[in-house]
């Protein structure tokens, strides 16, 4: 199969914002000279500066999103917008717009669904030490619960194929999203891709929407609520094993004890541990239910990925 080109396909440029005037006519204009066959879709979320202003007149289309929240602006984009291929990127002018075509030309040579542009920052404060440090920490987690394919997961910087678009759920509401998308991908095992890409300081005059701390517990708690939810037998198992054994360590004893007397002493504590070992059991099984209800939801978003037309296989 002849690989396609960037001119055969359709590209649509997603650039979700919130008070980015000082950065989103330059992210508009780059991305307009790396890739001029594009269309440039600017999402707003209740900006209360000029980025509106900006952005038409950089020549992109603009429209709003009102609830707050970049993965409530990923949903809508998702749904509204029909392409070939979707590049996502932050409006923020941090992001090496030239590198565009070179991710593309990737996505299109390995028939990947994700390509994530990697960060190599090329300015001291480029990238914090304190998000560095979290990226490296939420990276593993994800990492080690659903697979090792990425080295930046919190990447802003992202291509996908049209068949990811359509069938990714979007239930994040904030910079969690970004996670959302990797473990989509993973657990759908989709082809995934790399490449380093050029990472810049904020231009001066804009600020940065995360916080390190707050949006680094989102995403904590979100790979904890995705490890539940795809891998829900090992985590009751695991329940069910520490519920087993502190129900032995309470229980042992007590039935030594009327083995030798034939008297329960402690009556309160053999019913905590008679408790604790239903409760064992119980976990067990219920991981077994949700395992296959997991099963079955990740078979209905693999046919909706299916499903998807794909033009890079025409």
């Amino acid at each position: 199969m002849a690989v396609k080109q960037i001119s055969d396909l359709s590209i649509a440029v997603l650039v979700p914002c919130y008070n980015e005037g000082a950065t989103i006519g330059t992210v508009v204009e780059d991305f307009k000279a790396a890739l001029p066959d594009a269309t440039i879709y600017v999402y707003d979320n209740r900006s209360t500066d000029d980025t509106v202003e900006r952005a038409q007149k950089a020549g992109a289309i603009v429209r709003s999103e009102e609830r707050p929240g970049k993965g409530e602006v990923v949903r809508r984009m998702f749904g509204d917008i029909e392409a070939d291929i979707y590049v996502m990127v932050d409006g923020d002018a941090t992001y090496h717009a030239a590198s565009a075509p070179a991710l593309i030309d990737l996505m299109l040579k390995s028939h990947a669904d994700l390509v994530n542009g990697a960060r190599v920052d090329t300015a001291i404060k480029a990238y914090r030490p304190g998000h560095r440090f979290g990226n490296r920490l939420l990276t593993g987690l994800v990492s080690a619960f659903f697979g090792q394919m990425t080295t930046d997961m919190l990447s802003g910087y992202k291509m996908f194929s049209r068949r990811f678009v359509k069938s990714f759920p979007a239930h994040s509401r904030g910079f969690e999203i970004e996670t959302e998308l990797m473990v989509h991908a993973l657990e759908l095992r989709m082809t995934i891709k790399e490449k380093s890409t050029p990472y810049v300081e904020r231009p001066e005059g804009s600020i940065s929407k995360l916080n390190t701390v707050r949006d680094g517990i989102r995403i904590v708690s979100i790979i904890g609520l995705f490890v539940r939810e795809e891998r829900p037998l090992a985590v009751f198992s695991l329940l069910g094993l520490i519920l087993s054994g502190i129900a032995l360590i309470l229980g042992i004893p007590v039935v030594v004890e009327f083995l030798h007397t034939g008297l329960v002493s402690r009556f309160p504590t053999a019913i905590l541990a008679s408790a604790l070992m239903i409760t064992a059991v119980i976990s067990v099984f219920s991981g077994l239910v949700l395992d296959t209800v997991t099963r079955g939801r990740r078979e209905a978003k693999r046919f909706a990925y299916l499903a998807a037309r794909d033009r890079r296989f025409e």
